[in-house]
């Protein structure tokens, strides 16, 4: 690396010197409102539909919409290449990480293990049952090595594209990739460089993440607290966690949509879905959307269709994501053996139209949405929830279960659902039929969700929230 002298004329680190100066030039900046800030995008994916990605993009637009330009650094990204920092290592299904995950929150580690086997000093010696609380040396060093190979890179990012605000999205809430979150904390500590740390979930709300061998690592970084990190969450509740848990104060910014644009009429290509999934005319297309994974609580969704009684299928619009796929082969079997027809349709949707390499239409989560007859989201636990605005936002009715963001952050504005408390109630069916039967009181419903969506979750909140925040790290004049 470059060298650089500072005032005792002993040599400094080239990019420690010049951040440093740029820092202080940005905060000059921000005296005048007319000068864009180069806002650099930091997480282990912003790819595809999961939530941390659409929200992102979300950030991004409105951040553009205020004269700022956005560049991203993750190990995968469907960012235009131009203002794209792709690193392979810093997606959290790297086959490196996925081993230190292994054994960071796996079952007790025996050194005859292959994964294991490979952090030992001896692989043939046999050490079964030794506890998950204990970690391998070489487990730390090689979290040591990565963490120094990807500090390395986000300097190169920050050089490259001349950063002067980080927005680092989840990678310092849930530990799926630990020498990243390593990484950034070091690198915000020697560079002072404004950070807004946004979390979408912590790792305390995650059963998997509760035993491990790495909870140095995780009171240090996830989240860290630093006099350049602004700490945003997306819920009260997780804010008063936050700040119990670290002492870390929180700005609370829901997650958003665009309620200042309404979505478009759906159109002839969005039509075609019904028939390219084998619906029949007369069956109803009930949406579930959401990754599958234990947590959304997908066997209410099979549940209440089969106790519905109506010609219907379930669509499932997301895969299973970082969680393995055990609970997707449960929801298969699960649904045939209540003899409900499901669709599994993550292989055709995308942010974008576009079609499969042999010919398929591949459709936006937006056709889903609009083609859907009812959505169910019965989640036992979420960070927010995405899936209840998409549908407020495209105007379909939901059924939703009380989970305790939605208690807590969600009801009290007053919206409209059918509602359900840990099972499947024969209200609750009742409730989804006559919607389903009753095309007027689906009109009423929606349109009174939609009112309170652009009042509380629309991107003018986003952005006012947001200038507030920059404000905080740089200053203002009145």
């Amino acid at each position: 690396m470059a060298q650089g002298t500072d005032a005792t004329g002993a040599d400094k680190p080239e990019f420690l010197y010049t951040s440093k100066m740029q820092i202080t030039f940005q905060r000059d900046q921000m005296l005048d409102r007319s000068v864009p800030l180069r806002v650099g995008f930091i997480s282990t994916r912003f790819s595809g539909t999961d939530g941390v990605s659409l929200e992102t993009e979300k950030w991004a637009h409105v951040l553009e919409s205020m004269g700022h330009h956005c560049f991203y650094f993750a190990g995968e990204c469907d960012r235009p290449a131009e203002v794209s920092y792709v690193v392979p290592e810093a997606f959290f299904r790297h086959p490196s990480i996925d081993a230190l995950n292994t054994i960071a929150y796996g079952e007790p580690w025996s050194w005859s293990d292959p994964i294991r086997a490979r952090y030992s000093s001896n692989g043939t010696q046999d050490n079964s049952g030794v506890a998950i609380t204990i970690r391998p040396p070489k487990m730390t060093h090689e979290i040591q090595i990565l963490k120094e190979h990807l500090k390395q890179e986000i300097e190169k990012f920050l050089a490259q594209y001349q950063i002067q605000l980080l927005i680092v999205e989840n990678a310092l809430s849930i530990p799926l990739n630990i020498p990243l979150g390593l990484a950034l904390t070091e690198l915000v500590a020697e560079t002072g460089i404004p950070t807004i740390a946004h979390h979408h979930d912590f790792y305390w709300e995650r059963k998997r993440f509760l035993v491990n061998c790495v909870g140095d690592y995780l009171r240090m970084s996830f989240p860290p607290v630093l006099p350049a990190i602004r700490h945003v969450t997306i819920s009260s509740w997780a804010a008063s966690e936050l700040s119990l848990r670290s002492g870390a104060s929180a700005t609370v910014i829901p997650n958003v949509m665009h309620f200042e644009k309404p979505p478009p009429p759906q159109d002839e290509y969005s039509a075609s879905l019904r028939a390219d999934l084998g619906l029949q005319k007369g069956e109803y297309l009930i949406l579930q959307p959401t990754r599958v994974v234990q947590r959304k609580g997908i066997e209410h969704a099979i549940e209440l269709v089969r106790r519905m009684a109506l010609p219907a299928h379930l669509v499932i619009s997301h895969a299973s994501g970082d969680e393995g796929t055990a609970y997707e082969r449960r929801i298969h079997d699960y649904a045939e053996l209540m003899g409900v027809k499901t669709r599994f349709v993550a292989n055709i949707i995308r942010q974008e139209r576009s079609t499969t390499p042999d010919g398929r239409r591949v459709y936006s989560l937006a056709d889903v949405f609009t083609q859907a007859d009812l959505v169910t989201y019965p989640s036992e636990i979420e960070g927010f929830g995405n899936a209840f605005l998409e549908a407020i936002y495209y105007r379909r009715p939901i059924v939703v279960s009380d989970y305790s963001i939605y208690a807590i952050d969600i009801r009290p504005k007053g919206f409209r659902a059918i509602e359900f408390d840990g099972f499947i109630s024969d209200e609750t069916v009742r409730q989804a039929r006559y919607v389903l039967e009753n095309p007027a009181e689906i009109l009423e419903m929606t349109q009174h969700n939609y009112q309170l969506g652009e009042r509380f979750f629309s991107y003018c909140v986003l952005e006012h929230r947001l200038s507030l925040l920059i404000a905080s790290c740089f200053g203002e004049t009145c």
